[in-house]
């Protein structure tokens, strides 16, 4: 199924902006210390697709003629919400389960566990903290460090720690203090082409956050790889944007922009390049078409068709795992279909959590079955290696 980019805003006022908690959360070498890294330019490019978002059409577009993605097999089975994805240099990927806290290291037809990482689950309450988004640094192949997005009871936190490729060092913390709640608690990782650390944070249900250009809680931070901001972040401080409600997944592209899947509450779930210190719009407008000074996304859907956690870009398209809407999702991203967005594997697996692009060109995805809002299915969760 094909869709274009719906145009649609939804102003949010009064008592209704503060109730950030509906429809769409969730369901809805040798080991070393990494060196400081230091700002040299002004962060990726934020420039604006080359085409703006089409507006609504019922007539049919190229993507529709796209072969539909393949799976291939499944790396994995029997996991328990398999959340960060972060690819080693060797092809395999360090996998994160939310709700446990254990890292497994997966492919070349082995899936083994080599640690776990203590983590604040809330499972049992409906809960989305936990171990969440993944990151190796840049110069891991000379400093073996990765970075964790993970929950405490008291904050959520980015924690640094080595791999050698057998053990896990213990884990420092870089930052602190992130906002924690049931819902929105955020999660997203990734490193940018400036060797800065991108961080997506959720507005932990509180909806008066996310416009505070003084909170870290419904933003995208940058920050270097010891957790300080670059002297030219556009604040004085981590924030690089906000006004967001939950973003779980972030990505860069080839052409070194920034992406970003939003949950929506009641309006729109939103796909959105993320621009140095714009405003989003949370709580004020969900979708497009709200008042001025706002940056509308490229793609939108209603809650109940995606939810979107993880958000990978291959072939010229971003892929978003949405979860209500049990599929994955493809948008163009450039030309004169931007904004177009397709449907995949609708049904066939249940709530899709993760899509991470993996370095042989296929797509990894995961399931999230066994988060508390469905039925596990037999073998959830698995991950599933995608062709495109």
């Amino acid at each position: 199924m094909s869709v274009r980019a719906t145009r649609r805003g939804l102003l949010i006022g009064g008592a209704a902006a503060s109730l950030a908690a509906c429809s769409s959360s969730d369901d809805s070498g040798t080991p070393g210390e990494p060196s400081s890294s230091t700002s040299t330019g002004a962060g990726p490019t934020d420039s604006t697709p080359s085409s703006a978002a089409p507006e609504p059409s019922d007539t049919s577009d190229p993507a529709s003629t796209t072969p539909d993605p393949q799976v291939a097999g499944e790396l994995a089975t029997g996991l328990a919400v398999p959340w960060g994805i972060a690819f080693l240099p060797d092809g395999t990927a360090l996998v994160g389960e939310r709700d446990t806290g254990r890292l497994l290291r997966v492919g070349k037809g082995r899936v083994d566990e080599i640690g776990t990482l203590d983590v604040y689950s809330r499972l049992d309450e409906g809960g989305e903290t936990g171990l969440l988004g993944l990151a190796l640094d840049p110069a891991f192949a000379d400093n073996r460090m990765v970075y964790a997005y993970v929950s405490t009871p008291d904050d959520n936190r980015i924690v640094l720690f080595s791999y050698d490729g057998k053990t896990l060092g213990a884990p420092e913390p870089i930052l602190t203090g992130i906002g924690t709640s049931i819902h929105h608690n955020g999660g997203g990782l990734a490193f940018g082409p400036d060797d800065m650390l991108y961080a997506a944070t959720g507005d932990a249900e509180d909806a008066a956050s996310a416009p505070d250009t003084g909170s870290l809680d419904g933003k995208v931070l940058r920050m270097t790889n010891l957790g300080t901001a670059p002297r030219d972040n556009p604040f004085g401080n981590l924030v690089w944007s906000y006004g967001h409600r939950n973003v779980e997944g972030i990505t860069f592209d080839g052409r070194g922009r920034l992406w970003s899947a939003e949950f929506g509450d009641k309006g729109a779930d939103e796909l959105n390049l993320i621009r140095r210190g714009k405003n989003y719009g949370w709580p004020d407008v969900e979708g497009s078409d709200g008042p001025g000074g706002y940056v509308d996304p490229l793609a939108e859907w209603p809650v109940d068709q995606c939810s979107p956690s993880g958000v990978a870009v291959a072939d010229g398209r971003a892929w978003l795992g949405a979860l209500q809407g049990e599929c994955v999702w493809s948008v163009v991203l450039d030309g004169p279909d931007a904004g177009t967005s397709t449907q995949h594997l609708t049904g066939e697996y249940g709530r899709i959590r993760s899509v991470a692009a993996a370095p042989d060109g296929s797509l990894w995805v995961t399931t999230s079955n066994r988060d508390g809002r469905t039925d596990p299915r037999p073998g959830d969760d698995r991950i599933l290696r995608v062709m495109i």
